[in-house]
């Protein structure tokens, strides 16, 4: 990447670079493509697929789902099930993905004639994946097949006790798999180790989207089978908005065949035929078109605080439903439980973000505290991962000793299979995950052992990670640049997300007007002054207690600064307006 020209280094220490090393010019000015070609270049589309790539479909990026394996035992197991009336159960986890995972299955299979039964495990009771007693259980109640969502890769005792009771269950996950397998009757995940090379290429996938291809599969063996010769063959397609949901909310790469999952499910949330959606999107004040940022800002924290805080089940029910009473009850519920979440997430993360400060010297961070809420500990990880630029794993402790920890990672170090490794190891009682994120469950006499272990595991690719950092950034603009029409032309290269950034702009110099902290997250806001005449909002999430916003904060005399963020549109007051999102900033005198 080639740095922006006389901008200095950054206040956080940062080089600012042109992304995908495309710029127009070395004074930041565009090239001869459109704005929209040059961030699809930046972000490393070929020239050849811009086309594909303007407008992604799933015409272009569909695999055959034949292409996984065990994908057509489980379709024709599926397809056995509905033809001979059995009981399915959907047995998903209590998150986003694993909510909309399940509620994918129980449509598609309502739509086929079927009515499935679902089970989400209680976060607190019974932890995460199928517990035997739990699988056993659902057998002994006339279950005569389980498919498993977003669970079950490491579930190796509890399928053998479904397999003892004579029930049939299907694998549907994306979390990494060890050598050995579970003994499903069919386990579906494009991070199976033995997996072809063409159905590995879609690891990146979320459960959903393994979820959606199963169902493709299904309506395929259907229809050779003739099943719709005397009934409607059901729009899968309608079912898309389930799968950008749950892509989005479980932190997917936007890159591929997720594009257009995002892309085309977008299109089909803004039609609101989803009953529980619609409703979620009212409670959460979304009154325009859904973008990324809404998935996972405002409509999956909701979901996943039933999961977190509340009924574990909630998301799917608001999912399925067909009664518009029970939706805006259960909405209503969920955005409740959303602030009870917020007030938690704050006190552990003031905890954790003390215990953290203190380990200078680490390069994974690994905090623990006894009677910390376990439903929130992912998310303050995140937060340490955010504030440090280090992986964070937070661990809640019991009475009886069992850690439950979940961790977040940096680009460029793989998490999950550092916790596959501790597992095998012996360090943990059950752990797993993928590049980004890992869930473990340790004894608390064993935590500073892992720690050490992953310290010793990670240090190096952690390294190698903090000498690459650097700011990626699309277009330099000076203020009077910055506006809601560049903000919409920006949309045009989305949908934006992890592995394809939303654009990133830098800005100035500009003089800082004035400085405060806003909100009990420690939010700085500015109104600054451009060279140019124009003003500008921007906020710094989070950074109140950070070097870069004691800067901002204390920088009000005289000096200039340039800014690097995300341009967004405020609409305040009915009047639309650009607000940047501070992410870094260099003193420009």
């Amino acid at each position: 990447m080639r740095p922006i020209a006389n901008i200095p280094a950054s206040i956080t220490g940062q080089t600012w670079c042109w992304r995908g090393n495309y710029a127009g010019s070395d004074d930041g000015a565009f090239s001869r493509d459109d704005l929209v070609t040059q961030l699809l270049l930046a972000r490393g589309c070929p020239r050849e697929d811009l086309e594909i790539q303007r407008a992604p479909t799933l015409r272009h990026f569909m695999p055959d789902p034949s292409l996984f394996r065990d994908m057509d035992t489980a379709a024709r197991r599926l397809a056995d099930a509905i033809e001979q009336q059995e009981k399915v159960t959907i047995f998903g986890d209590y998150d986003v993905d694993g909510a909309s995972s399940a509620a994918l299955l129980i449509l598609l299979l309502r739509a086929l004639g079927l009515e499935a039964g679902y089970y989400i495990p209680d976060r607190l009771m019974e932890g995460y994946g199928p517990s035997g007693t739990a699988l056993v259980a659902l057998a002994h109640g006339g279950a005569n097949l389980i498919v498993t969502v977003d669970c079950g890769a490491q579930a190796f005792e509890a399928l053998e006790m479904a397999r003892a009771a004579g029930v049939d269950v299907i694998v549907v996950d994306h979390h990494q798999c060890a050598t050995a397998l579970p003994p499903a009757l069919a386990l579906v995940n494009p991070n199976r180790l033995d997996e072809n090379a063409e159905a590995a290429a879609h690891g990146h996938l979320a459960a959903v989207g393994v979820a959606f291809l199963l169902g493709a599969a299904l309506v395929r063996e259907l229809r050779t089978r003739g099943y719709f010769s005397a009934r409607t063959e059901p729009a899968l397609l309608d079912l898309l908005d389930l799968v950008a949901l749950g892509t989005v909310a479980d932190v997917a790469q936007l890159r591929g065949l997720n594009r257009a999952f995002v892309a085309q499910g977008l299109k089909v949330m803004a039609r609101r035929r989803n009953l529980g959606l619609a409703t979620l999107a009212s409670v959460s004040r979304l009154t325009r078109a859904p973008l990324c940022h809404d998935l996972g800002f405002a409509l999956g924290p909701r979901i996943n605080a039933g999961g977190r805080v509340g009924k574990s089940d909630l998301g799917v029910r608001l999912l399925i439903t067909q009664d518009e009473e029970e939706a805006r009850a259960i909405a209503a519920e969920l955005d409740r439980l959303n602030e009870e979440r917020r007030a938690i997430e704050a006190s552990v993360q003031e905890q954790a973000t003390h215990l953290a400060e203190h380990q200078g010297n680490r390069s994974v961070l690994l905090v623990s505290g006894e009677g910390w809420h376990p439903g929130v500990i992912g998310i303050v990880a995140g937060r340490l991962k955010e504030k440090f630029a280090r992986p964070a794993i937070v661990i809640a402790t019991d009475e009886a000793g069992t850690g439950k920890g979940s961790g977040r990672s940096i680009t460029g170090v793989d998490l999950g299979a550092a916790i596959l490794a501790a597992k095998e190891h012996g360090l943990l009682v059950a752990g797993g995950g993928h590049a980004m994120a890992a869930g473990l469950t340790v004894t608390q006499g064993r935590i500073a052992e892992l720690h050490d272990f992953l310290d010793e595991h990670l240090s190096a690719s952690i390294a190698q990670a903090g000498a690459e950092r650097s700011l990626p950034v699309d277009c330099l603009l000076s203020p009077r640049g910055l506006s809601p029409q560049l903000v919409n032309d920006m949309e045009a290269a989305g949908p934006f997300g992890v592995g394809w950034p939303a654009p990133r702009i830098a800005t100035g110099p500009m003089r800082i007007i004035k400085a405060d902290v806003v909100g009990s997250g420690g939010h700085v806001r500015l109104i600054l002054s451009g060279q140019d005449g124009a003003s500008l909002k921007a906020v710094a999430f989070r950074q109140a207690d950070t070097l870069l916003g004691q800067q901002l904060l204390g920088g009000s005399k005289g000096r200039t600064l340039w800014l690097a963020g995300r341009i967004k549109t405020d609409e305040w007051g009915g009047a639309k307006s650009a607000e940047l999102h501070i992410e870094d900033a260099a003193w420009a005198e």
